[in-house]
């Protein structure tokens, strides 16, 4: 393991000068002698690594190494604590891996990385006695990590539910408030620089789905990847679904959901999934509004806890890098790795645990399917889901307003079966009178 300098100082590396690693290099800066008083030791950023040479990011570099020698940075005697915000997969993974060889504690914002290779990443860490820190990969600027590894260590989570990508949360924001569609309001998300050029990640729920798989794993000590956790994104939603969902008292939200469901002998098993959801108006989740995140854990102990804030951007995400930086600086002055392990469960207790099967999972549901304006054509539909014992709470028919002879239709259930409602959908989408998929939307109550 690396220790301190001369001086006393600790030294930091970053690979990857955008956008975050630049506000890294303000608060460090910026904030110097206050991170100073409460460390009680100097922390300095001695070397950057990073491609693009030239481009200015309108921070001063005076005392600090600044070339494209990645490894050379990690292999740098002055460096004690590597930063990776490259972002990606396979070079990143290569970097991490190269500074634990190197004997380097790591930071990393990599959500997607951790996702996908964090059980390499985590043993490597163990196996060489080192520390890697990843506040900054879920929630941005919100302590939400430290908050489960630390703040609610005592506790039995029962459950998670966040609003964990900000991009989607401003677009659903902005869909409900200007009735815009999809498409007008992605194009403004773009524009902003809320949304990517390619915003796939974002609006597939790919992004929530890669943090939501580390939560998890935090909350319950289940083994998962990203892969395991169904997702379904806010592509596909209509300026009519917000109409209805505030008919009805709800807002929607891009949710990831985690909860334990613990059987008797003692049996876990995990439901996990990021989904449009509708949830009521009078809860903490739905006055979340625009680019902000929100995370809602529930303890056996402590009861229901909401942490709010930005999730994304330069000064927030930077802000949890080096409050990570300075954690693994006081265990290099302590002589030790931090206290309590990063993923909250020692290595040893993160398991394999089951999913929960769509035949014990239950919920209220908002369906919107469009059919012919036909008589008999509703009972058909309302037919398929009592076929399936789904009970209806509302039935709502619209006009035809595009004068296509089709008109929508709009089910609100009472609490249904999962596999039934699946099995009851797909017959109503096997009915020659319906024209289009089924919407399905499901609510949640208890936020």
């Amino acid at each position: 393991m690396s220790g301190e300098k001369s001086g006393g100082v600790i030294g930091v590396g970053l690979i990857g000068f955008g956008t975050i690693g630049t506000g890294v290099v303000k608060v460090l800066r910026d904030n110097a002698a206050v991170i100073e008083a409460r460390l009680g030791f100097p922390l300095r950023l001695v070397r950057i690594a990073d491609l693009d040479l030239d481009t200015d990011r309108g921070v001063s570099l005076d005392g600090i190494e600044f070339d494209a020698d990645a490894s050379g940075l990690i292999n740098d005697p002055n460096v004690h604590i590597v930063i990776e915000l490259i972002g990606g997969y396979d070079v990143p993974r290569k970097f991490i891996l190269e500074a634990f060889a190197a004997g380097k504690h790591v930071v990393t914002a990599n959500k997607a990385l951790l996702a996908q290779h964090g059980r390499e990443i985590f043993g490597a860490a163990a196996s060489a006695g080192l520390d890697i820190a990843f506040e900054a990969a879920v929630a941005g600027g919100i302590p939400i990590l430290r908050s489960l590894r630390e703040g609610l260590a005592a506790n039995q989570i029962e459950s998670i539910l966040g609003i964990l990508n900000g991009t989607t949360n401003y677009m659903l924001t902005e869909m409900e408030s200007t009735g815009e569609d999809f498409d007008v309001v992605l194009k403004r998300a773009q524009e902003l620089g809320y949304a990517e050029a390619d915003p796939t990640f974002d609006v597939e729920g790919i992004d929530a789905a890669h943090k939501l798989a580390l939560l998890t794993t935090m909350a319950f000590g289940a083994q998962m990847v990203f892969e395991e956790i169904p997702t379904e994104g806010i592509r596909g939603l209509t300026p009519l679904d917000f109409k209805m969902a505030a008919d009805f008292g709800y807002r929607i939200k891009l949710l990831g959901i985690a909860k334990c469901h613990r059987k008797e002998g003692g049996e876990e098993q995990i439901e996990a999934r990021v989904q449009p959801t509708m949830v009521p108006v009078g809860s903490l989740l739905s006055k979340v509004d625009g680019a902000m995140n929100a995370v809602e854990i529930r303890g056996n102990a402590v009861g229901p806890t909401l942490y709010y804030g930005a999730g994304a951007g330069e000064m927030p995400t930077a802000s949890a890098v080096v409050g990570d930086l300075m954690e693994i600086a006081r265990e290099i002055k302590r002589g030790g790795r931090g206290p309590v392990a990063p993923l909250s469960y020692l290595p040893e207790h993160i398991v394999k645990k089951p999913m929960v099967p769509d035949s014990d999972l239950s919920g209220r549901a908002y369906l919107r399917l469009r059919a012919l304006d036909q008589p008999g054509v509703l009972s058909l539909i309302t037919g398929a889901l009592g076929d399936e014992g789904v009970g209806i709470a509302q039935v709502v028919q619209r006009g035809d307003e595009t004068g296509s002879g089709t008109v929508p239709i709009i089910v609100l259930t009472h609490r249904a079966n999962e596999a039934a409602l699946r099995r009851a959908i797909l017959k109503m989408e096997t009915l020659p009178e319906v024209t289009e998929k089924v919407r399905l939307i499901r609510i949640e109550e208890e936020v």
